[in-house]
Formats: C-alpha cells, structure tokens, sequence
C-alpha cells in the first residue's frame, strides 16, 4: 500500500504509452527461424539486442499484477495471460526499435528539462495525475514537495526509491516519444495541389450507367482452373502472399470428458449433504473455508453483487434464510442469510497505517496504533500524525483514502468503515497491517446482506477423466504418421477438428480451452507429424497431426493454393464472361444496345465520389470507379473487369464542387488526417525493417 502501488495503473499506462506509442498498427510481430532450436535463455531479439527470458519473466509478472489491480481479479484465464504476453513482447520490441532510433536521432532529455516537467510550470500529466488536486484540477505542489522531501530521507534500494525513479524514467522516455514523434509529424507536408485534389476526390460527383455480368452468373463447376490458371494469378499477385510470422496448420481429435449423469447424480448427493451440514453449522466461517471452492469470505453484498438468480433470492428474503442449492454456471451454490440491513452506499474514509515488519510484529504495531489513536481523541490531527506516522501512499494526502463503494476494500477494513458511523476512530489490524482508521464521511443508503456462502463445481469423476483418456491413448496407438492417423480418425468414426494459420503465439482454438502445450508442440513439429502425447486441457484430451507448416516470407503457390482458389475462379469466369460481354458491345452505338444483346438490364447510379467507391446494390468496386473518374462522359467504355463481376459504362457526367475557396482550411484536413497515421506509419517502418526473432512459444 505504497504510493506507486496504489497508481500502479497509472504508471504502467505510461509505460506502455511510450513503448506503443507509435505501435498503433495491430499486426503480430515477426518471427524468425527455427523456434524451437534458438537460444535457450533468450525470449527474442530485436537487431542484434536480446531479450532474457529472465528479464522478460519480470516485466511479465510486473504487467500481471497492475492487471489484476485494474481488473479486481487475482486469477486471469489464459486468454488474459495470453493477452498480457503478447502485450508485453510489444512493449519490449518497440522500446528497442524506438530507443535505437531515437538515440541515432541524438534525441535528448536534459536534467533541466526533466526537473522542469516534474515541478516547472507545465509539469507531465502523470504528475498531474498523481499529485494533482481533483477540485481543481491543478498541480498541489505542497503534497509533491512534501513526497519529494520524503524521497530524500529513502534509502536508494528502498521499493519507494525504486519504483519512484521508474516513474521518472516513464516520464523521460514519455517525452522522448513526444519529440520523435513531433520530428516526424512536422516533417508532413500538405500542399495545395494536394489539398485540392483530395477536395474533388470527395465531392465531385460521377452519374453513369452501366451493364454488367456477375461471376456469381457462372456456376462453379462450370468454370475449369487450370494449372497455368493458378500460376498466372499467383504470379502477378505474388506480394498479396507474404507471410509475416510463421505459422501452422493442424488437425486434432477431441475426447470429451464431461461430467456423465453418474457424475451429476453423485455431486448432487455430495451437494444435498453438504447443505444439510451447512444449514445446522453453528461456525459459518469456519464451514465456508472448509467445505467451498472459491472460499468467499463471509462479509456483506449489496444487490447486484450476485449472479442473478441468487441475488434475487438472497434480497427477497430475511434474516436467517437459507437458499439453494441453485445451480448456475456448472457450480452449485447456497447461501445462508445472516443479516439484512440498510447501510451507506459509500464510505470517505481516512487511515494511518501502521506496518508489523517495522514495528516488531503485529502487537508492538497494535500498540502504536492504539497510542495514535488516543492522540486523536485527545484533539491531535488526523492529518498530521498520518503525515507523520504512515507508511503508505495515503501519509501525502494526510490518510485520506477517498470516497469508496462496498468491494473496493479488503472485508475487515469495510465492516469497519460501513458499520461505524461518521467521526469514529477505530483501530482493525489487516493482511496489510494496523490501520488507524477515521470515518469522515457516510453517503447514500440502501439494504445489504451479510452472507456466508458454499460453492462445489459440477466435476467429472476419475472415472470419467479415464475413460476418455484411455479413448484417447488407444487412437494415439494407433496414429503413427498423418496416414494411421485419418485412417484411424475415420475407422473409428471420430471428427477431426481443425487449427488453420495457428501463430506460435495464439492462445485459443476451436473447441479447447487451454491448448498452448499443443501449439508449442505443433512449432517444434515438422508437416505430417502426429504428437507423442495426449494433450489435457481441462475436460478435454486430444491428439494431433501437423498438416501445414507456412514459413515466414513468401510463401509457394501450393500452399496457397486453397486460399486463392475462388479469386483464380473468377478469372477464369471473366474470360468466359468478357467474351459474351465484348461480343455484345461490338457494333453498339449505346448502352442500350449493350444491353439488349447481352441480355441485362441498364443500371443508372447517381452521385458517386471517387473517394467511396462502392457501387449500390454490388459492392466496392475499384477498378471501375476509378476508369469512371477517368473516362470522357457519352463514351461507350470497353468491358472493365472488376472484382465481382464485369462491366461496360457509360458516363452521363460529373457535377463538379464548388470551388475551394479556403485551401488553407483543406490542408489543415488533410494534414490532421495524415498527422493521426504518422507515428503508426514511422513505426511499422521500423519494425519492418528491423530483424526481430521472436522465441516465446519456447517458454510460453
């Protein structure tokens, strides 16, 4: 409970604000070479720099728990885990990339400068933020002075030293960003050719009709792909293929281990048992910490804590009451009702804390505490023996802790503060301490419920879990190489799932809740290989096969394939169709007569600006909306290919805007719009150009 704790959030903000600040195109980050059999203490490398698989653990570590503060979680699923890596392998590789280019750019922040934007006249935002007054909104310099004082008096090791010259870093490296990025927004211009153009590609306006044939006119089967068919599109579009990370593909066979009818009918029995025992306890504490899952300390709620159906039932009830057991979300759950009472809705609230670790134990800091606390009631000031005697980030502001609902605070700081009344001083030792505790203020009312609550889960039995992994181990048996492994998958009448373009860094598939020791194992694997092992991820068992592996860089026609398939389809139904088209317009003098030999209506489109080139009732449509924009008006087009179908236009004509009469105004338009993508842009250059190896699917 330090004061770099307590705005922990707000620091890592700033953190990942610099080390993203450019990172604004979301694309995964390359990869490269063979994963699995690069350094074995190295996360990755950025240009030569590497990244510690030690250093990475505790940036990690660091960003889980401000995460788990934010959130008001202490346990994160995978995705989150997954979510918080990857955010952190961003942080790393782009505070390399812009460290490098800044420092070549001999970018500097000066003692001065950073002394200035700490107490100057403008000091930084996160200043502002932390030591700012939120009545007013200004800078309080008497509470910055006053923790500045306090720093000097730290031992340079101590976590406060610590964690308040990584705030000052923050700042330095914040303001570093804030010039690069100035140097690279300054050096746009826009100008007034360009401003005018962008001006009439947004409102001149093109009426035409048109004819066309749909590809969709064609049925597939009818139009044949050659070899020579793919090659040619792949030939020409061969920049469209470029793999940026390496990835894979493979199928897996599931093995379902949920719970049977025998295992609900024998956790029910459990469950009906345990409340028979819970509604005659006469410890309720004692038998919510033996017998629930998730041990929810036996404290008060208000309405809207609980998931529906309980939350209902506990508030329409009284005193006393037992309810459930409800099943919800495979747990079942039950509730004794201990109290129902009107509370605050909110609580301001003041603390002194008192640490035991400097103290000499909990009953030396009690006394303190106790001391303290006849102080006040003898008329001393809260405010100045908090100043003096705490020893968390709350001492700066004279204890004060703000204003705070029911669930902000730990349940033995909150039975204080919300069963008290305001004035009272009160002494309550916690898991972070003695507080001495002053209740300033008590805001709202409205009815709680002091509750003990059981949970057990709906869990399949060993039997169950065995079953289906003897299922599994026996198809494994049998799946030696891609072949036995169909073959086997067929015989025995088992799907089999598929994982396509899978990163080593992906944290989900289809049907499976945790599957990263298959993804780790699938990049140590070569095209064809099935696992040596059973995969369990909760409920689930499952085997795998490697069907595809897409090294980064370009990749070959064949494993495209597939993935191109429909679009060299549609060539092949344009050369069918341009021939029935081109036939048509031979010897016509009108669209009409286009029309009426290919046998399609005329389709007249009103008002479309070469900046949107969608086509009502088709879609977009660029290569005809640009021909459009640059073809003569009562001139029959020849036939245009486009991307659903083909087409032959004729202009009517254009309606040009207004003339631009504030260019300055248009280039500022422009330049905003070009100035928002700069740094995003400056940094995908970067990236691009960097050589980064990315090794985390070995450790994660």
């Amino acid at each position: 409970m330090s004061f770099l704790r307590n705005r922990a959030g707000i620091i890592i903000v700033g953190a990942i604000g610099f080390a993203i600040v450019a990172f604004l195109v979301s694309d995964a980050v390359q990869m490269g070479g063979s994963l699995m059999n690069s350094n074995q203490t190295e996360v990755g490398e950025v240009d030569g720099e590497a990244i510690s698989v030690l250093k990475f653990n505790e940036q990690v570590e660091l960003n889980t728990n401000n995460f788990k503060q934010q959130m008001g979680q202490s346990n994160l699923d995978p995705q989150m885990t997954s979510y918080i890596i990857e955010n952190t392998w961003n942080q790393q590789v782009s505070k390399i990339l812009m460290d490098k280019e800044i420092n070549r750019l001999g970018l500097q922040v000066s003692k001065n400068e950073l002394n200035d934007l700490i107490t100057g006249k403008n000091p930084d935002p996160q200043i502002l933020q932390n030591f700012g007054d939120p009545q007013t909104g200004q800078l309080n310099r008497v509470q910055l002075n006053s923790f500045l004082d306090n720093i000097k008096t730290q031992d340079a090791k101590s976590p406060v030293s610590i964690q308040w010259t990584s705030f000052l870093l923050n700042i330095r490296e914040n303001k570093l960003a804030q010039k690069y990025n100035n140097l690279v927004k300054n050096s746009l211009y826009v100008t007034s050719l360009e401003a005018k153009e962008d001006y009439n590609q947004r409102n001149r306006l093109a009426n035409f009709k048109y004819v066309n044939l749909e590809y969709a006119s064609i049925p597939d089967n009818q139009a044949k792909i050659t070899d020579q068919d793919y090659k040619d599109y792949y030939n020409e579009n061969k920049y469209r293929f470029k793999n940026l990370q390496e990835t894979r593909t493979f199928e897996y066979v599931v093995f379902d281990a949920n719970p049977t009818k025998t295992d609900t009918a024998d956790t029910k029995a459990i469950v009906d048992k345990t409340a028979a025992d819970f509604r005659a306890a006469t410890n309720d504490s004692l038998f919510v910490s033996i017998n629930s899952e998730t041990k929810m300390p036996v404290s008060y709620v208000r309405k809207g804590q609980l998931e529906a159906a309980l939350d209902s039932a506990v508030f329409a009830s009284s005193n006393g009451a037992f309810i459930g057991p409800i099943f919800s979300n495979g747990q079942y759950k039950m509730v004794k009702v201990l109290n129902i009472k009107s509370s605050p809705d909110s609580v301001k609230a003041s603390h002194i804390l008192i640490n035991p670790a400097t103290e000499g134990g909990v009953d030396k800091a009690k006394a303190k505490a106790d001391s303290i606390a006849g102080l006040i009631a003898k008329g001393a000031s809260f405010s100045e023996l908090a100043t003096k005697f705490g020893t968390d980030a709350s001492k700066d502001k004279g204890g004060d802790l703000g204003t705070f609902a029911r669930g902000a605070m730990i349940p033995a700081f909150e039975e204080v503060v919300f069963n008290g009344k305001t004035g009272d001083v009160k002494v309550v030792t916690t898991q972070f301490g003695v507080h001495v505790i002053k209740i300033t203020g008590q805001v709202g009312s409205s009815r709680v419920a002091k509750i003990a609550m059981v949970d057990k889960s709906l869990a399949s039995s060993s039997k169950t879990q065995q079953l289906a992994y003897s299922k599994a181990t026996s198809f494994l048996s049998t799946a030696k190489d891609g072949e036995s492994f169909d073959a086997s998958a067929q015989k025995s009448g088992y799907s089999k799932l598929i994982a396509e373009n899978v990163v080593a860094t992906q944290s989900s598939i289809p049907g499976l809740d945790n599957p990263r020791e298959m993804i780790r194992w699938a990049f140590g694997a070569d095209k064809g290989d099935v696992s040596e092992q059973v995969f369990e991820m909760g409920n689930k068992f499952a085997v795998a096969k490697v069907v595809d592996v897409f090294e980064k860089g370009t990749l070959p026609l064949e494993q495209v394939k597939k993935q191109i398939e429909t679009a060299v389809r549609n060539k092949v139904k344009a050369r069918m169709l341009t021939e029935k088209l081109t036939a048509a317009r031979n010897g016509a003098s009108s669209i009409e007569q286009v029309a009426q030999k290919a046998g399609r209506p005329v389709t007249p489109v009103q008002n479309i600006v070469f900046a949107n080139p969608v086509i009502p009732g088709i879609a977009q449509e660029n290569k005809l909306v640009g021909t459009i924009f640059g073809s003569q008006p009562g001139k029959l087009s020849e036939v245009i290919e486009g991307d659903n179908g083909i087409y032959v236009f004729v202009v009517n004509g254009f309606s040009s805007p207004a003339p631009l009469t504030n260019v300055f105004k248009q280039k500022v338009q422009v330049s905003q719009a070009l100035v928002q993508r700069a740094p995003g842009e400056a940094f995908k250059v970067l990236r691009d150009k960097a050589d980064i190896k990315d090794n985390r699917v070995k450790f994660f």
